[in-house]
């Protein structure tokens, strides 16, 4: 018997192949940080403002943002909007202090764990602001804030606790987020001058409650009037 025909045989039946090794287990899917969500918020807040998205589309995908456990669930969120790539890109959320445009704000963060947090009267509002509600209150007034960028967003989160919201009635007001035993809810405004600020609201609210709504007989000057007085020109 030549060897062609012995290896044949050894390969038929009653002589087994050999067995493949164990498969090997597919790598666990990374599980997406707050800054991983925060990145993908920056970009379709950015698209909403250069006004690929839709403000109906923006809400649909942030809900989904924060509902992402893996950064895999984030990337198809994006997939059909430009990345941040070549010369570095700032989110439409970055703000700048007024005074010196080259100048980064940072982004505020209220926070109220079995106490309360209020921000009211004459301030300046960055381009993000974070509101953290655990058994407590947080409550943002901008109805006599100073804008320094057209586009603000408020990242809500209440567990147990409550987040209201306050704006003038002549800017334009959006948001999505999701209740779970709780309460979301954003009075959507849409302001008639297109140079108007614009407040959006994102967030969930477990066992609690989040509002934005405009308060009455409140309005504030156009956005580039507000920085010109700002800047005293």
């Amino acid at each position: 018997m030549d060897l062609d025909k012995s290896q044949s045989a050894a390969s038929g039946p009653g002589h087994p192949q050999q067995q493949a090794g164990p498969p090997v287990p597919a790598e666990p899917a990374l599980r997406a940080s707050d800054a991983d969500r925060d990145r993908t918020a920056d970009i379709l807040r950015d698209a909403m403002a250069e006004g690929r998205l839709t403000a109906e589309e923006h809400s649909d995908r942030i809900d989904a943002v924060y509902r992402a456990k893996t950064v895999a669930e984030l990337e198809p969120l994006v997939r059909d909007l430009p990345a941040p790539g070549g010369a570095r890109r700032e989110p439409a959320s970055a703000a700048y202090d007024p005074v010196d445009p080259s100048v980064r704000a940072a982004a505020d963060n209220l926070v109220a764990v079995f106490s309360s947090s209020t921000r009211k009267g004459r301030w300046r509002i960055g381009g993000r602001t974070n509101a953290f509600a655990l058994f407590g209150s947080v409550e943002i007034d901008l109805t006599e804030a100073l804008f320094g960028q057209r586009l603000t967003v408020i990242n809500a989160t209440s567990l147990f606790g409550n987040v209201e919201v306050r704006v003038p009635e002549n800017i334009t007001l959006r948001g999505g987020g999701t209740g779970i035993f709780g309460n979301f809810e954003v009075d959507t405004l849409e302001a008639h001058n297109p140079e108007a600020p614009v407040v959006v609201v994102n967030g969930y609210s477990v066992f609690g409650n989040i509002e934005a709504k405009p308060k009455r007989g409140k309005r504030v000057a156009d956005l580039h009037g507000r920085i010109r007085k700002h800047l005293g020109h």
